[in-house]
């Protein structure tokens, strides 16, 4: 995959690439295209541990701080571009459009939803009561570990399994 960034700002940071030096704001948003996955939107964030490329993270909108997804977890949901397993790396977190090849712990089956696991970072599509991400579901059939997950700006509560 390769993604372009579309919009008319110059010197930005690659989307699929991490960084140790704070290159822009934390939490600026951008809009990238891939030939294959189509448009998306990102926000740029620290990275976490547990923060393999692919890998699914919540963040704080107050500090930006990110923590690998896991059961019972609450807060904005992003998915990981470049694998940022520090907080002193800086990369960009994808949460519209289509995201490929996100960390999931089985097969994935298209449309299925998404939910959190016990494992930090992954998902999967076995239903588990309270850990639905709302605002994503599988975008295509896929193998265990690489499922593509279709994102409108994700989050997740803890006591809902509504809104995907």
């Amino acid at each position: 995959m390769a993604w372009k960034i579309t919009e008319q700002r110059v010197g930005f940071q690659p989307i699929e690439t991490k960084d140790t030096t704070l290159n822009h704001p934390l939490g600026t948003r951008i809009k990238a295209e891939d030939a294959t996955y189509g448009p998306g939107e990102f926000i740029y964030l620290p990275g976490c541990t547990n923060g393999a490329d692919g890998a699914w993270v919540t963040f704080d909108p107050d500090d930006y701080s990110t923590t690998a997804l896991a059961a019972d977890a609450v807060g904005q949901v992003a998915v990981l571009m470049s694998a940022m397993s520090a907080v002193t790396d800086y990369g960009w977190g994808q949460i519209y459009g289509v995201s490929p090849a996100t960390q999931a712990l089985t097969s994935f089956a298209d449309a299925g939803r998404v939910f959190c696991t016990a494992c930090a970072g992954f998902i999967d599509d076995a239903s588990v009561a309270g850990d639905m991400v709302n605002g994503a579901k599988g975008a295509s059939t896929s193998t265990a570990r690489a499922a593509d997950v279709s994102l409108a700006y994700p989050w997740v509560n803890d006591n809902s399994n509504s809104g995907a």
